[in-house]
């Protein structure tokens, strides 16, 4: 049974090209090494270990960058004790107009002593601005330091110059050092951000950004199962690229540089269109759709990466709507607005205090885009 699951696994029609067997992959010639699958294996401890070195990041490295430009951590009120209202905290963290009727009851509590008291609690939850410098240093740094690795090592590679390179003589490409490590640091990355976004600040996006990253892990494991490195590492690289500016745009907001802000905020939004709706789709796409069909033909897990990548386009095309909303506004009001920045991530208080005033009140609408950046906060990939 165990055999038969491996093989319908691993089955060679679905994986490789037509006359392709994975005993051709096993056995390289002699000084050329292939990918193997269990070389990823390597990403799920080394995921652990960015986690970690995450932590002793922020606390040795960001906090006091933090304390340097004075984002202090703040300490917030705190409610006053009260197990009943504790208890629906934990369940509801917003209390609809008949919960607080019977609570009142219950405590003998003006509704709008209730209401305050959940107000104070929900703002105990909320993350300091110290905490969201923090992670987004974290980030910045990374996609700075693997960006400009990922361009040292493309830089002298035939394929970042002509794309149909990625494809002659698939799937029988070595692998380079260059290409193990750039794929073996994005595969522990985005593993690791799978694991923290559960416990990261909370965003209004969370389900958006899970189909982002498990698409990322599946493509970053789907392209080196199958030796398509090339087109791989040029994916990576495309999409590091302005994640750099987003994250110095935040980091710039946190510490109340708003002219610098806005313009890195800019910066952001014009490298985001060039790479990801320009070249993501009419370089590598089109080489991963048109110019791999005309060399090696079309195969069964062919279908599924193209499918992948179009995922990520359709992403990249709602974000760029949202960056651009947030672009315009910025373009007549001169600024990047804290409403309008409130529109690209939130923390769950964030959330929940609109949902409130929808209970209790007529709402006031604000758009709720995904790309802005509110105290900083900006989070697309």
């Amino acid at each position: 049974m165990t055999s038969f699951i491996s093989a319908w696994i691993w089955s060679e029609r679905f994986w490789l090209p037509e006359n392709v067997s994975w005993a051709d992959l096993v056995h390289p010639p002699p000084g050329v090494e292939y990918p193997r699958s269990e070389d990823l294996l390597y990403a799920l401890p080394l995921a652990v270990l960015v986690l970690i070195l995450r932590l002793l990041f922020e606390r040795l490295v960001a906090k006091p960058c933090a304390h340097i430009l004075q984002i202090q951590a703040g300490v917030p009120r705190r409610a006053q004790p009260n197990a009943v209202l504790e208890r629906l905290y934990q369940s509801k963290k917003c209390p609809d107009t008949m919960q607080l009727e019977g609570l009142s009851k219950q405590l003998d509590w003006d509704e709008r002593k209730i209401q305050r008291w959940f107000r104070v609690r929900r703002n105990q939850d909320r993350p300091s601005v110290q905490t969201k410098f923090c992670e987004s240093m974290w980030r910045f740094t990374f996609y700075l330091g693997i960006f400009t690795y990922a361009i040292c090592h493309l830089w002298v590679s035939p394929w970042m110059w002509d794309t149909r390179q990625c494809w002659y003589n698939y799937p029988f490409q070595p692998l380079s050092p260059g290409q193990y490590t750039y794929y073996i640091a994005e595969l522990a990355f985005y593993s690791s951000l799978m694991l923290s976004q559960f416990t990261d600040i909370k965003r209004k996006d969370f389900v958006m950004m899970f189909v982002h990253h498990l698409a990322t892990i599946l493509l970053i494991t789907f392209s080196y199962g199958n030796n398509m490195l090339r087109a791989g590492t040029l994916v990576m690289c495309v999409h590091d690229a302005s994640d750099i500016f987003l994250e110095a745009a935040k980091l710039a907001n946190y510490a109340k540089y708003q002219r610098l802000c806005d313009s890195l905020f800019v910066v952001f939004s014009i490298s985001f269109f060039l790479t990801r709706l320009v070249i993501f789709p009419f370089w590598i796409v089109y080489s991963v759709l048109f110019e791999s069909w005309e060399i090696i033909g079309p195969y069964r897990a062919w279908w599924l990466l193209n499918g992948l990548l179009l995922v990520l386009q359709a992403l990249h095309i709602i974000w760029f709507y949202l960056i651009t909303r947030i672009a315009i506004k910025a373009i007549f009001k001169g600024k990047v607005t804290k409403d309008d920045r409130s529109d690209m991530e939130s923390s769950s208080e964030e959330e929940v205090s609109g949902s409130c005033k929808n209970a209790s009140q007529t709402p006031t609408l604000k758009d709720r885009n995904h790309t802005g950046v509110r105290n900083g906060d900006t989070h697309v990939h």
